[in-house]
């Protein structure tokens, strides 16, 4: 596997080693040891399967401490992907990165506690994997609006469908501090 990073810290690209022949594909979409050889030491203990339509907006979604850190894929389609710093005091704190996932590149997404994350969909559907280091909790949900000008992320759809919460998450400037930045 080959690991891109971003301009975010810990926020990695991961393209996994595919071997294609007349038959088709293989790849391992997960390997613990391969990817703790790479720093990635996390202990996934969900796997999230969703399904959706062009223009579905899904985020900019997070759990406050302890947190999920995620690794995200598409099996059928492509989206725009996208992870934003929240921890505060964080040199980056605000940023946001972005990267086309699809069933064709392939390209996985890390993404470690204190970032925020959502995905559009560009395709006429896409269905998106995920792998999270703790469980759903409903309690310690939360999010930020997909279209906060101080972030101004360049979401490929202007008028994407939303669920009922996530037209209603708060501005980024109006969440409280729940990931401070810890300097290395």
């Amino acid at each position: 596997m080959h690991l891109l990073e971003t301009r975010l810290p810990g926020v990695r690209i991961i393209e996994p080693q595919v071997f294609e022949d007349v038959r088709g594909f293989f790849y391992e979409s997960y390997n613990a040891r391969e990817y703790a050889s790479h720093g990635i030491n996390d202990r996934f203990v969900q796997d999230n399967h969703s399904r959706s339509v062009y223009g579905t907006l899904r985020g900019m979604h997070y759990q406050t401490p302890p947190g999920q850190a995620k690794l995200v894929r598409v099996a059928v389609g492509e989206v725009f992907d996208v992870a934003v710093d929240i921890r505060h005091g964080s040199p980056t704190y605000g940023q946001w990165v972005g990267v086309t996932l699809s069933a064709q590149n392939r390209r996985q997404l890390y993404i470690p506690v204190g970032y925020a994350h959502g995905f559009c969909v560009t395709s006429e559907v896409a269905e998106f994997l995920y792998k999270v280091t703790s469980y759903y909790a409903p309690t310690l949900e939360r999010g930020i609006a997909w279209d906060d000008p101080e972030l101004a992320i360049d979401w490929p759809i202007r008028e994407p469908v939303l669920s009922e919460r996530d037209k209603k998450h708060p501005r980024m400037a109006q969440i409280a501090h729940d990931w401070v930045y810890q300097p290395p």
